[in-house]
């Protein structure tokens, strides 16, 4: 539900800039008016309380292909009308219990949305994820350290329906050029019983 951890924009988002800006200039000279999208409401769908299946890859980055599965819940609570919200993640398995909360929050000037993610073993947040959707699939990215090297985070919303995500995260120490996934998560909706039901 949560990533761990904000990337070197510079370096990364340089081309979608880059070709940002020749979109602005081209539109005067052919009288094209394109609106910016606004993503406030990109987490309306995932409001309500989900089951939780989540694989975590124990050891990332060692070559180690020893994985962990758990299962629970993650509650979702809207916020600001939508310009924010709150998950509230609970699994257990063999490996034991995490605890997790993530705080999203919309930006209106850049808009793109920031995960903050802590778990209850350490009580703090973690370097937010930064990233935006389209055509309903969702990427963040961050730079953090992993044993005390650099790398690059990158966390990824996809096959999105009313009842069904799917949560993945993976982490590169090669600055992008590959990527190893370390947490999936996939949640299916929990429906209210029908007398409940709005």
């Amino acid at each position: 539900m949560g990533s761990i951890g904000v990337m070197n924009t510079r370096r990364v988002f340089r081309i979608p800039l880059l070709l940002s800006v020749l979109a602005v200039a081209w539109q005067p000279i052919h009288g094209v008016a394109q609106q910016q999208r606004d993503g406030r409401h990109d987490f309306d769908w995932e409001i309500g309380t989900w089951k939780t299946h989540l694989k975590r890859r124990l050891r990332p980055l060692t070559g180690s292909n020893e994985w962990v599965e758990y299962e629970g819940t993650s509650v979702v609570r809207k916020i600001w009308n939508g310009r924010a919200n709150l998950v509230e993640l609970e699994v257990e398995g063999p490996a034991g219990r995490i605890e997790g909360l993530s705080l999203r929050l919309y930006n209106p000037a850049s808009r793109q949305w920031s995960l903050n993610f802590a778990n209850s073993s350490g009580g703090t947040l973690f370097v937010p994820t930064i990233g935006e959707f389209e055509q309903g699939r969702g990427e963040f990215y961050n730079q953090e350290t992993l044993d005390g090297r650099a790398i690059l985070v990158r966390f990824v919303i996809s096959d999105v329906t009313p009842d069904s995500a799917h949560f993945e995260q993976s982490f590169s120490d090669d600055g992008g050029r590959t990527w190893e996934t370390n947490w999936i998560a996939e949640d299916t909706r929990i429906k209210p019983p029908s007398d409940q039901a709005p």
